[in-house]
C-alpha cells in the first residue's frame, strides 16, 4: 500500500462516510485520505436507496480520490473498488462474485456495495469520493433484508476483526484503482468479467435502448455492461437495475 490509507479518519457514529470524506474533500483533503465509521445512520447506496448500518457490525468506509479525470472518465470507479472488495472478501476464503455495476455477492445474496460521487467544477472534476459497506458480523439480519443480505460472519462461521479486514481490503482495493487510472477500463474488464461469473447467466436489465433480457458479455470500454439478446443484438446498460433471472 503507497497511497490509499497514508491518513484514516477515525468516526464514531456519522450519518455516512461519504458525506464525512465530502467534508474533507472540500476543506483540501488529500488523495487517498480514508474515512472509517462504527455506525452510519444514513448510510446509502445507488439511488439514495438505505444501506443498512448497525454499530459495530459492518466495515463502512469512505475514501478522497483526486485521479486527474475527466468526469466522464470517473463512473467506472465503481468497478475498480469493486474488485478490490471482491478480491479481500475471497482472500478471506469467502467466495464471492460481482454483480453490475457495485454489488459483492456472496451466495446469491448481497454482501457488500460500492458507491461513488462525484464532484465537478464546470469541466473538471474535483474530486470522487468512493464508499464501501461490507456487512462483517451481522448475525441477524432484518426481516426485510434477511433473504436478500448476507455477512462475513454468516458465510464464514465465525466474527471478522473489522480492522483486520480493513487492512486486507486497503491494498486489494489501491491495487485495482491504480490499474483503472493507469490504463482505464481495459486493464480491469478481463478480471470483473472473470469475478462476476458472466458466461451462461440471463439477466433482465434496463438498457439506454430499452428493457432487455439475455445474456451478459462483458464490459465495453466505458464501463457499460453489454447484454447480448436472444437476437444476438447487443445493449449498453449505462445506469439501470440489473436482476439476474
Amino acid at each position: 500500500m503507497t497511497w490509499l490509507g497514508q491518513r484514516i479518519e477515525r468516526r464514531g457514529r456519522v450519518s455516512s462516510t461519504n458525506d464525512e470524506a465530502g467534508l474533507l474533500a472540500r476543506a483540501g483533503a488529500p488523495h487517498g485520505t480514508v474515512v472509517v465509521a462504527d455506525e452510519q445512520t444514513a448510510g446509502r447506496g445507488r439511488y439514495g436507496r438505505v444501506w443498512h448500518s448497525p454499530p459495530d457490525d459492518g466495515l463502512y468506509l469512505s475514501v478522497v480520490l483526486r485521479p486527474g479525470l475527466s468526469p466522464e472518465r470517473a463512473p467506472p470507479i465503481t468497478l475498480a473498488g469493486g474488485l478490490g472488495v471482491a478480491d479481500a472478501v475471497n482472500n478471506l476464503g469467502v467466495t464471492a462474485s460481482l454483480k453490475w455495476p457495485n454489488d459483492v455477492m456472496a451466495g446469491g445474496r448481497k454482501l457488500a456495495g460500492v458507491l461513488t460521487e462525484m464532484n465537478t467544477r464546470g469541466q473538471e472534476l474535483e474530486h470522487v469520493i468512493l464508499g464501501i459497506g461490507i456487512n462483517a458480523n451481522a448475525s441477524d439480519l432484518p426481516p426485510e433484508i434477511a433473504s436478500l443480505a448476507t455477512s462475513l460472519r454468516l458465510e464464514l462461521g465465525r466474527e471478522v476483526d473489522r480492522d483486520a479486514l480493513l487492512a486486507e481490503l486497503l491494498p486489494a482495493v489501491e491495487g485495482w484503482l491504480d490499474a483503472f487510472f493507469a490504463g482505464g477500463v481495459t486493464a480491469i474488464a478481463d478480471a470483473w468479467s472473470e469475478r462476476a461469473q458472466l458466461r451462461g447467466g440471463r439477466v433482465r436489465a434496463d438498457a439506454e435502448d430499452g428493457s432487455v433480457t439475455g445474456e451478459p458479455v462483458g464490459l465495453d470500454d466505458e464501463g457499460a455492461l453489454v447484454v447480448e439478446d436472444d437476437d444476438g443484438r447487443r445493449h449498453r446498460v449505462v445506469s439501470g437495475d440489473v436482476a439476474v433471472i
